[in-house]
Parts: structure tokens; sequence; C-alpha cells
């Protein structure tokens, strides 16, 4: 295998220096140039693995650069070095297309880190569509952006209706970047008593509170080297909010109890259904944190706008209840005209109960149970098509208030709601309740 090359730009030569001999170390060949100019040149005759910029270079900025690679050197990965706390900059960076940035003075871990990850994105490329289904053109663009900001280091943030599949989308996004072999770590914001979210995020020191029986490795941490993914962050406690955002800035935490801050390489990607901006504009919401998640907002369409994707997506799922059961063609034209407000989520509980209602192996849309169209769902106006779903809700409520009242001691929580330790398991997994 060839020696890595690396491009480096800086007209400070103890910063040429530096990262000469520490990508030297790494047994990366690399080469120093002081100007833009120059680096075009190079950029446009040369290939390299990685190419590492300072901000303010004799004939421009690091931004120009980061913009022109974006179409004329494409495919080498890019990071920034920017003044120590510009956020700003660095938050620019990442837009235009930066894979991630450093700031100074260098922390060298961090720029190995960097530089491991970089050359990771050398790799084939993994196949999405068998897990993102859909061929329609909302689907397909949603497909090209995960590749896109799978290459980057920058937070994302995921945003679409309640069961549109998030989640997916975001362990998508990891598992086609450099971090694929490191953990994914999944947490729902809203599912963490607000007394504990400070130790399950950053972890704590043996006695630092009464409990604290040992050291215990916090959220942020479990996914070094990772993904952490934050599931409905809107319903993040501003005070969290502050904690969080110095993280994501710093990439350090400070477990409870600890007198001293210790690293954390984990990538931020975050979710919610609801309405972001809306938030920050009745002060619900730190905007500072909004602008350091959002840096990449990826929408994930609603079911009703991917067209014929629903017959597709159906019958994927069909395979998935490992069922021989099919559509007939009311119940394929039922599926087209149907809005699916409950989205992807709602269409598999559909059909999981179609499966089980069926005679013969065909279903039909007498089967499906929808809605009405254009019925709204409210407490005083509940129909019998909807009580599925009225009944679900209510039962992932009363789950979710028990695990909270018995921290999350699962067998306990089955007691309060006298269930056996094994239906509260299954229902759990059914309802999709985080654990």
């Amino acid at each position: 295998m060839s020696q890595p090359q690396a491009l480096v730009i800086d007209d400070e030569p103890d910063i040429c220096e530096l990262l000469t001999l520490t990508l030297g170390r790494m047994n990366i060949h690399a080469e120093a140039v002081v100007d833009i100019a120059s680096a075009k040149k190079l950029l446009s005759s040369r290939k390299f693995d990685i190419c590492l910029t300072d901000m303010r270079l004799p004939d421009g900025d690091g931004l120009e650069l980061v913009e022109w690679m974006q179409i004329h050197a494409a495919g080498i990965p890019v990071a920034v070095i920017t003044a120590h706390g510009n956020v700003e900059t660095a938050v620019q960076a990442l837009k235009l297309g930066a894979f991630d940035f450093i700031s100074k003075p260098l922390d060298l871990n961090h720029l190995r880190n960097i530089v491991e990850n970089a050359l990771k994105l050398e790799g084939d490329p993994r196949d999405q569509r068998s897990r993102l289904q859909g061929d329609s053109p909302a689907m397909q663009a949603l497909r090209d952006m995960i590749d896109k900001v799978a290459r980057s280091q920058a937070p994302v943030h995921v945003s679409g209706e309640s069961g549109t599949g998030k989640e997916l989308v975001a362990r998508l996004i990891h598992d086609s970047g450099p971090r694929a072999d490191g953990p994914f770590v999944a947490v729902n914001c809203g599912a963490i008593p607000s007394e504990l979210m400070e130790s399950e995020f950053f972890g704590h020191r043996k006695g630092s509170f009464t409990g604290a029986v040992h050291d215990k490795l916090g959220l942020v941490q479990s996914a070094d080297n990772g993904t952490l993914f934050l599931d409905e962050i809107a319903d993040l406690p501003l005070a969290m909010q502050v904690k969080l955002l110095r993280v994501i800035q710093e990439k350090t935490v400070r477990p409870v109890g600890s007198s001293r801050e210790e690293p954390a390489n984990a990538r931020i990607l975050s979710a919610t259904h609801k309405n972001l901006g809306k938030m920050v504009a009745n002060g619900e919401f730190r905007e500072d944190l909004y602008y350091r998640i959002n840096v990449i907002e990826l929408h994930v369409p609603a079911l009703r706008e991917r067209g014929d994707d629903v017959l597709m997506l159906a019958e994927h799922l069909l395979k998935k209840l490992s069922t021989s059961a099919t559509l007939d063609d009311s119940a394929k034209k039922a599926l087209l005209r149907y809005a699916f407000p409950g989205n992807v989520r709602e269409l598999e509980n559909m059909l999981e109960r179609a499966v089980t209602l069926c005679a013969s192996g065909i279903i039909s849309d007498s089967d499906l149970h929808m809605r009405p169209t254009g019925a709204a769902i409210t407490p005083d106006s509940v129909t019998s098509t909807d009580l599925n779903y009225r009944v679900e809700d209510v039962q992932r409520q009363a789950i979710v208030d028990a695990l909270k009242k018995t921290r999350y001691n699962k067998t306990a929580a089955a007691k309060l709601l006298g269930l056996s330790f094994r239906q509260l398991r299954y229902r759990i997994k059914k309802l999709g309740i985080e654990s």
C-alpha cells in the first residue's frame, strides 16, 4: 500500500514544521505550501489523501480554498485550522464542505483523530438502498445528501415528522462515514429524568453523590470515536443545553464529581419533529446551540410526499413480517390515496394488523382499517378506526411514566404496570420505546 499524501497550507514556518513532523510520525508524507495559489496548482495536478489549511493566508483565506475544492478537488477531505474560539468561522467552513476543523493552539491528539478519520474515507461507499427504501425524487435526493454529509464531521440535524425514519437516517450517516467501525449511541433526550441527565450524559465519579458507588462512563464518552445521536433534542432542558454546547465547542466533558475535563471525540447528530427555529424565537431553545447542531440540516420527507414509494415500502415491510400475505388492487389504490399522518411507522402498524385480520392471505382495502381521509383526531372525535392508534399512544405513555418513576428499573416498572417482565420487554420493543 502506498504512503498517504497530505497537503499543508500555512505561511507560519513553525506550524508547517509541527504538522509535517506529526504527519510523518503517522507514516504520512506531507508537502507544505504557503499560499492558496500554490495549493490550487498542486491540487490540480496531483492526488492527495488529505488537505490541512490555515484560515489566514497571504493571498486569501482558507474558506475560499474549501469552496474551490468542492468543485475542483471534491474527493479530497479538507480540514481547516481556525483561531481559538472562532466558532462562526469553523461553522462556515463545515457548511462549505470542510471535513472538520481544528483550533489553535493545535491539539495534536485531536489532529491525529481528524487525519485518521479522513483517511478512512477512501473505502468503497456502502449501499444504502436496501435499508432506505424508495425511488421517488425526494428519496434519491435524501440518499445523495446522506452520502455527502457522511464524509464530513459536521454536526447534522435531521428534521421531519414523527414516524418518517429519522433514526434510520442518522444510522446510515454513521455507517457510511469514517466512524462506521465506532459505536453508534442513540439517546432519547425526552426519556431521561432531568435530575439524572448530567450524570447520564457526562458520567460521574465514585462518591460524587448519594448512590454513586462506582465510576460511570457517560453517553458522550461511550460514543468515543463514533457517533452520538440525540433524538428529540428539543426536549433538553435549557440548563442542559448550555452544558451540551460546551461539549460540542470544546470537544471535552467533565464528569460529575471530577475536577478536570476529559476528551470527547464523538460526532454529534440530532433530530426532532418539532420546529427548532420557532422554539428559538420563543426562547425555548438556545440560539447558540441551534446554530451549532444545525450546521447541516437534512430533512426526511413525509410518506405522503413520496408517491409510489408507499407500495415498495409495503412489500418490503410484509417481507419483514415473514408473511406470504399480498396486497390486492383495492389495497394498493387505498395506500396510494391515503395521507399517512403517522408516516412509515403508521404503515408498519397498519400492515401488521392487516396480516392478522385478512382471512385468505390477500390483503384488501377493508383489512387496512385506515383513518377517514381528512379526519382530525381529537379527544372528542375518536372513531373506531382510530382506536388502535389511541391505545398504542396510551400504552406508550403509561410505560414511559412507569420507567421514569422506577428510574428505569424494568422489573419494578413491570410490577407497577401489572405486567410480567417478559410482557413489558415485548411492549417496549413493539412500541419503539428507547431503553
